[in-house]
C-alpha cells in the first residue's frame, strides 16, 4: 500500500471518529465471505458503519486524535473491524445476537458514553446502556407520574365533595 494511501484511510478513519460519538472494535476472525456480508447487512440495518482496517492504521489514527485512545491499543491484534455508531448500545446487542452460535464476533473493546470498556467480558455491561431517547422516556415518565396522582387524587376528592353535598342536600330537603 503506498503511503498516500494510508495517509488518506488514517484521515478518513479520523473523520469518522469525530463524526460518530461511539464506536466498538471486533475480532471478526473466522468470518467467511457470507457471514462477513450478512454481519455488514445487520450492522447497516441497525445503523451502524462497519469497516475492517489495519490495526497499524488505526493506531495512527488514535495517536492524532483529540480524545486519548490509549486503552484501545493493547487490543489491536488479529483481525479487527470498528462499528461506528450514535446509539451506544446497539452494537453490543447486535454483537451478542450474531454471535450466538459461534462466538464470532467478538468484542474486543469499545469506546462507547465517553468511556472506554475492554475485553469481551464487557459485552452485558455494554447491552445494559441506556440509549439517550430510552433516558428520556424514563424521565418523561417519572415526571408524569406525580402530575398524574395529583390528577387522580383531584378527580376523586371533587366526586367525594359532590357526594357530600348531595347527601346534605338530601337530609336538609
Amino acid at each position: 500500500m503506498r503511503k498516500e494511501d494510508k495517509a488518506l484511510i488514517i484521515e478518513r478513519l479520523g473523520e469518522q471518529l469525530k463524526e460518530y460519538a461511539h464506536f466498538y472494535l471486533v475480532d471478526v476472525t473466522g468470518l467467511n465471505a457470507e457471514a462477513t456480508s450478512n454481519l455488514r447487512r445487520k450492522c447497516f440495518a441497525e445503523g451502524i458503519k462497519m469497516v475492517v482496517v489495519k490495526n497499524t492504521l488505526l493506531e495512527k489514527t488514535f495517536d492524532k486524535a483529540e480524545v486519548d485512545y490509549s486503552p484501545l491499543v493493547p487490543v489491536l491484534k488479529g483481525t479487527t473491524a470498528v462499528m461506528f455508531c450514535n446509539t451506544a448500545n446497539v452494537p453490543a446487542k447486535l454483537i451478542k445476537e450474531a454471535g450466538k452460535a459461534t462466538g464470532i464476533p467478538a468484542l474486543k473493546a469499545a469506546y462507547a458514553e465517553e468511556g472506554f470498556y475492554v475485553g469481551a467480558n464487557q459485552l452485558d455491561v455494554l447491552c445494559a446502556i441506556k440509549s439517550k431517547n430510552e433516558v428520556i422516556a424514563e424521565v418523561i415518565t417519572l415526571l408524569q407520574s406525580p402530575a398524574k396522582n395529583v390528577i387522580s387524587a383531584l378527580t376523586s376528592a371533587g366526586s367525594t365533595i359532590h357526594g357530600v353535598l348531595e347527601t346534605i342536600g338530601k337530609k336538609n330537603a
